[in-house]
C-alpha cells in the first residue's frame, strides 16, 4: 500500500508558478460571469404580516396549538373549514390566483398602469442574452401546439377557473412563483412574501392580496349569515307590505262607519283590528329576526391585525451579483487545480 502524503509547500510552489494561468481564468470568468448577471432583471420583495382572528374552538385550540409544536396531531382545534393554517393553500387554487389578476398596479417610474395579467403578459423584463433562445423555444414550441385562443370567462368574470387558456395558464403559473405566504405555528402570524421587477407593483400587490385574503375568508364566514340576512330581510319587508294594507284598510273601514252602529260593522271592524294587529305581531318579530341575522353577520366577520404593512422597497433582493461573481470565481478556482492536479488525484483515489 503506497504511503499517501499531501506536501503543501509543493503544492503551493506548483500553484504558484502557474499563476497567470490563474490570472487568465480569472479574467475571462470575471468577464463571462459579469456578461450573464449583469443583464439580468432585479427583483424586489415585499413582506405583509397578520394575525388572522380564527373560529378556534375554545376547549381544544389551546392544547391543539400544544401539542402541533412536538409533532402531535390531536385535531385541528377549529371549528372553521378555512383556518389560519391553510391560508398558504389558498395559493394553490387556480380560483384564488385568478382573482388576482384583475389587481391594478403601476410601476414606480409612472410609465405601466393596467392589470396585473396585463403587465405579467406584457411589460416583464427579460435577459437580453437569453432573448435569443426564448424566442427560438417558442418558435419549436409553436410548432408543435395548437394556436393559442382566449376562453371567454363566465358570469361576467374576465377568466374561468375551470378553463383557463395556455398563456393565462402560464401567467397564473408565474403568480404562483411571485407570491409565497407561510403560517407559523408557535405566534398564529400568516407572512405573504411578495416578489416583483418594480418595487411600487410589489408593496400594491401585497397589501392588495392581504385584502384579498381577507375579503375571501370573510365571504366564506358570514356566507351562511348573509343568506339568512337576506332572507329575514325580504319576509320583514312582506310583513311590512301586509302590516301597512291591513292598517290602511282599517283605517279606511274605520272612517267610513264612524256613525254607524250596526252590530255586525262592530264586529267586522274587531275582526280588521285583530287582523291588523296579527300582522304587526308578525312585522315586529320578523324585524326582531332581521337585526338578529345583522349582528350575526358582524359576529362572524372576523378581525385581521396587520403587524407589518407593505412599505415600497428601497434596495432589490437580488440578483445577488457580486455574489454570483465571487461565486463563480471560486468554481473557477477549484476547477483549474483540478485540472493542475487531475493525474495526482486519479492515482490518489
Amino acid at each position: 500500500m503506497k504511503n499517501k502524503t499531501i506536501d503543501i509547500t509543493k503544492i503551493w510552489a506548483t500553484l504558484w508558478s502557474k499563476r497567470k494561468l490563474f490570472f487568465k481564468v480569472w479574467g475571462i470568468t470575471f468577464v463571462l460571469s459579469c456578461l450573464l448577471i449583469l443583464p439580468q432583471p432585479r427583483y424586489y420583495t415585499t413582506e405583509v404580516s397578520v394575525a388572522p382572528e380564527s373560529a378556534e374552538a375554545k376547549e381544544a385550540g389551546s392544547l391543539a396549538s400544544l401539542a402541533s409544536n412536538f409533532g402531535v396531531n390531536i385535531g385541528n382545534g377549529y371549528s372553521d373549514a378555512i383556518y389560519p393554517q391553510l391560508y398558504p393553500e389558498l395559493f394553490e387554487s387556480t380560483k384564488f390566483i385568478v382573482g388576482l389578476l384583475d389587481i391594478k398596479v403601476r410601476t414606480k417610474d409612472g410609465e405601466v398602469e393596467t392589470d396585473y395579467y396585463t403587465y405579467l403578459r406584457n411589460h416583464q423584463k427579460k435577459n437580453i442574452l437569453l432573448m435569443p433562445f426564448l424566442s427560438l423555444k417558442r418558435w419549436v414550441t409553436s410548432l408543435f401546439t395548437p394556436k393559442d385562443e382566449e376562453i371567454p370567462g363566465k358570469d361576467g368574470k374576465r377568466f374561468n377557473p375551470f378553463e383557463l387558456s395556455r398563456t393565462a395558464t402560464g401567467i397564473v403559473k408565474d403568480v404562483q412563483k411571485n407570491i409565497q405566504c407561510t403560517y407559523s405555528r408557535t405566534t398564529d402570524i400568516v407572512t405573504i412574501e411578495v416578489t416583483d421587477q418594480d418595487p411600487l407593483v410589489c408593496a400594491l400587490l401585497a397589501d392588495s392580496i392581504k385584502q384579498h385574503i381577507q375579503d375571501f375568508v370573510t365571504d366564506y364566514r358570514t356566507k351562511k349569515s348573509r343568506i339568512d340576512l337576506e332572507y329575514y330581510n325580504m319576509l320583514t319587508a312582506e310583513a311590512k307590505v301586509n302590516y301597512d294594507k291591513a292598517r290602511m284598510k282599517y283605517a279606511a273601514f274605520s272612517d267610513a262607519s264612524t256613525n254607524v252602529s250596526l252590530r255586525s260593522v262592530e264586529l267586522k271592524m274587531q275582526d280588521m283590528e285583530n287582523d291588523m294587529q296579527a300582522k304587526y305581531n308578525i312585522y315586529t318579530a320578523m324585524n326582531t329576526r332581521l337585526e338578529a341575522a345583522m349582528a350575526k353577520v358582524q359576529e362572524n366577520t372576523p378581525a385581521f391585525t396587520e403587524l407589518k404593512n407593505a412599505t415600497v422597497p428601497i434596495k432589490p433582493a437580488g440578483p445577488k451579483r457580486m455574489i454570483f461573481v465571487a461565486a463563480m470565481l471560486f468554481l473557477a478556482t477549484c476547477g483549474t487545480i483540478v485540472h493542475l492536479y487531475r493525474k495526482e488525484l486519479i492515482e490518489w483515489f
